[in-house]
């Protein structure tokens, strides 16, 4: 079976290991087999001969804050609205919010496909007919790290056009 490395590997698991097994000074392992001293040094103090995983542990935004991403999920999760529409309605308050960073958000919560979301619910029902500005307004509690925020969405269920605006909740 054969072993698979990343791009920039400079040795394999048969040289690791003879590198950990060896008595010899880091130089003149790294003049044996062409490495730097420090990649020497690198195997010398792993126990294993595996590559370790690079990149983060835990994936997180460049763009939003933890705040601001709780407020994409559970307006999404609420509103079921497809990305366009979400990021129509999210970026009256989040004017740094791009659709690719919508996007990455909803695809690090599993709930990038609105198929993924709807699942084993059962089938919506469909709304009586309503003249335009007939607007259906829910409010979500969301919990994040500093604290509790309320989210209030409306939506005009004609066009379809949503808004949503979130408050901190006062604690006393």
């Amino acid at each position: 079976m054969g072993q698979i490395h990343h791009g920039s590997a400079t040795t394999t698991a048969a040289v690791r290991r003879a590198i950990q097994h060896s008595q010899e000074s880091l130089r003149a392992l790294a003049q044996r087999y062409g490495i730097n001293q420090k990649t020497v040094a690198k195997w010398k103090k792993r126990t294993s001969v595996a590559d370790l995983p690079t990149g983060l542990t835990e994936p997180k935004s460049t763009v939003l804050s933890a705040e601001d991403e709780a407020i994409t999920v559970a307006f999404r999760r609420h509103t079921l609205l497809p990305l366009d529409d979400c990021l129509y309605a999210l970026q009256a308050r989040m004017a740094h919010l791009t659709r690719s960073s919508l996007h990455r958000c909803l695809q690090r919560h599993g709930i990038s496909r609105l198929t993924e979301i709807e699942g084993d619910k059962e089938p919506k029902k469909r709304f009586k007919s309503y003249p335009i500005g007939f607007f259906h307004i829910d409010i979500a509690e969301v919990q994040t790290a500093e604290g509790k925020l309320y989210l209030f969405v409306a939506i005009d269920r004609t066009s379809k056009f949503a808004s949503c605006n979130w408050w901190r909740a006062l604690t006393g």
